[in-house]
């Protein structure tokens, strides 16, 4: 079973879908410290709120049921 030319035709599309990935590269404008404060910060007002509703007896998001 000859490929023929599908060798070729596979390099090329493989080169196309890695130029595709390769202009998607994530630039926010801050340095890596930077990054780690705005995550650190989202993370803590995630907890805040999460520990907010359990403080309120919220029990939306949960997986009990009411029998």
């Amino acid at each position: 079973m000859a490929r023929g030319n599908q060798r070729e035709t596979d390099r090329q599309r493989a080169a196309a879908r890695n130029a595709k990935k390769a202009g998607k590269t994530k630039d926010d404008g801050l340095t890596p410290e930077q990054r780690r404060e705005r995550d650190a910060k989202a993370l803590q007002e995630k907890t805040a709120k999460k520990a907010a509703q359990a403080a309120g007896g919220g029990l939306t998001g949960s997986k009990t049921s009411n029998k």
